[in-house]
């Protein structure tokens, strides 16, 4: 697997050249990625998923497709957002460019998605009972309904960043 991102200040999760998938904990092992065995795999179905974000439904919950760019991807719960390096020169300057990318994000419309708690982030092609072995990231969400909107925003010159951010909308 390509290594884009060092080890430092957060955990960054990698794909193979495909898309992220952050899938709620309790329907882990429902997640087959590439090793399905109908003639379309999960991992097809996140394939298919055109633009930024989509939604999957995996067993009796709904996974997050984060699409696109196979970008190295962080979440930053202080922002409430999944953090994609597009292009940068180091993580310290990824990490200074999110506010400012935050405040000048040209927003796609929203999609609304379900929760049931924490979700794993990690390369769609892996299966879910196997995803520790690719390196994924556990993201502590409380269980209800979020907001889910992307952006991509280039905070500095040299800096380019996908943006993936959650807010919760059920009154919480």
């Amino acid at each position: 697997m390509v290594r884009y991102a060092e080890p430092g200040a957060v955990e960054w999760v990698e794909s193979g050249g495909g898309p992220l998938i952050a899938v709620p904990e309790t329907v882990l092992p429902f997640w087959t990625g590439a090793d399905g065995e109908d003639a379309d795999s999960d991992y097809d179905r996140a394939c298919e998923v055109d633009g930024h974000v989509g939604l999957l439904p995996v067993g009796d919950a709904t996974a997050l497709i984060l699409g696109d760019e196979p970008a190295s991807t962080t979440y930053l719960p202080e922002h409430g957002t999944f953090v994609r390096w597009c292009a940068a020169d180091s993580e310290d300057e990824v990490l200074a460019g999110v506010p400012a990318a935050l405040d000048t994000a040209e927003w796609q419309p929203e999609v609304a998605w379900n929760v049931p708690g924490p979700v794993l982030l990690f390369d769609a092609a892996w299966p879910g009972d196997a995803s520790e072995r690719a390196g994924r990231v556990r993201v502590a969400l409380d269980p209800g309904r979020y907001a889910v909107r992307a952006a991509e925003a280039r905070p500095g010159p040299e800096t380019w960043l996908g943006l993936v951010r959650l807010r919760r909308i059920d009154g919480a």
